[in-house]
């Protein structure tokens, strides 16, 4: 599983947003999936990294074991594990995902 791991880490280093989703960004395959790449959209974020859980089980496995969280999706910022979609929707109600998204990281 570590090669899995290694590979997530990697994704989440070389991207500055990424998200872990069921489905893809023009056509989420969940609701949950579909919020949280709705919230990005209005946040301005379009140009970020997405992969789609359900095309891989190790991924789909490895990220909810990497992040220590068990649902999909998963937002990832500056390397930094955000949340899922409860969280995130927390955080833009907040304007705090809107700020974060603005930094760019040190």
């Amino acid at each position: 599983m570590s090669d899995i791991h290694d590979k997530i880490k990697e994704q989440v280093t070389q991207n500055r947003v990424v998200l872990y989703m069921k489905g893809t960004p023009q056509f989420p395959q969940c609701g949950f999936s579909a919020t949280v790449a709705e919230i990005l959209k209005r946040c301005g974020t379009t140009n970020y990294a997405s992969f789609n859980v359900l095309q891989d089980e190790a991924l789909r496995q490895g990220i909810k074991e990497f992040s220590n969280w068990p649902t999909i999706p998963q937002l990832y910022v500056n390397g930094e594990f955000v949340g899922g979609c409860d969280i995130v929707r927390e955080m833009y109600q907040s304007g705090e995902l809107q700020q974060l998204l603005a930094t760019q990281p040190a």
